[in-house]
């Protein structure tokens, strides 16, 4: 099957029950997204297909030919998404940053659906986990490019 991944045409050879993650990573060698809990819970492994936040450890390959997914090896060819990983930057956001692929991808799309989103959309959103806690930092990015100052932390 043919899988368009950032902007590439790619012809696979999966199973179509495979997780999109599992090419990505294994088929493709594009290590940045990451596996993280397998159960769709703490979007390390999030990319876009066809714009939208989605759980690549748990969408078959199958459900995404003939759509356009975006990983984050790709995201800084996005306006947004280059805006979004300037402000990650400014803020270090990233402590460990195995997280951090997952939540540039999950700010991406909240920006790219609202640029200004307001505090309870962030909220909403920005909901991938990360062990680190550096959710405040991560809100203080988000603000930034929602074109929103916040208070020094």
């Amino acid at each position: 099957m043919q899988l368009r991944i950032n902007d590439i045409t790619h012809e696979i050879d999966a199973d179509p029950d495979t997780p999109l993650l599992w090419v990505i990573r294994d088929e493709l060698g594009m290590t940045g997204t990451k596996y993280g809990c397998g159960l769709a819970q703490c979007g390390a492994c999030s990319v876009l297909i066809d714009g939208e936040i989605v759980r690549s450890c748990v969408t078959p390959v199958e459900s995404v030919a003939g759509r356009a997914v975006t990983t984050i090896e790709a995201i800084e060819a996005d306006p947004v998404g280059e805006k979004v990983v300037a402000a990650w930057v400014k803020h270090q956001v990233p402590q460990c940053g195995y997280c951090q692929s997952g939540q540039v991808m999950a700010a991406t799309a909240l920006l790219k659906q609202s640029a200004t989103p307001s505090e309870d959309d962030i909220a909403a959103a920005m909901v991938n986990l990360c062990r680190c806690g550096t959710y405040n930092f991560i809100k203080a990015a988000v603000n930034e490019v929602a074109g929103r100052e916040e208070a020094s932390l």
